[in-house]
């Protein structure tokens, strides 16, 4: 399967970053609001459009839009810890006070 376009959208009533495909939510990025601060806890992907890039996409999306909104996360995803990991410049919207730890999720 190869991967359609993705939209990304935040929808702050369900505390997500959800992945569109067409007209359909094929992932979403949950997190928690603790002040200024984003907490990303947990990625999921539709398994029909896991493997084909719609995580890096929700992730990619979802970081860009922190960063527009001046919002600085901390990450107990160990997707986005990952993606932040091979994608550093991203690391700096990480709350140095507040990181997370997303090996013990």
């Amino acid at each position: 399967m190869v991967a359609s376009p993705v939209e990304v959208r935040d929808n702050p009533e369900s505390r997500t970053y959800e992945a569109w495909a067409g007209d359909t939510v094929v992932g979403s990025l949950v997190y928690e609001v603790e002040g200024p601060r984003i907490v990303l806890t947990h990625t999921w992907i539709e398994p029909s459009h896991r493997e084909v890039g719609v995580g890096t996409a929700l992730t990619r999306g979802a970081l860009d839009d922190l960063r527009a909104k001046g919002r600085p996360i901390t990450v107990y995803c160990s997707f986005v810890a990952d993606f932040i990991e091979e994608h550093t410049e991203y690391a700096d919207l990480i709350d140095p006070a507040h990181p997370g730890s997303p090996r013990h999720v």
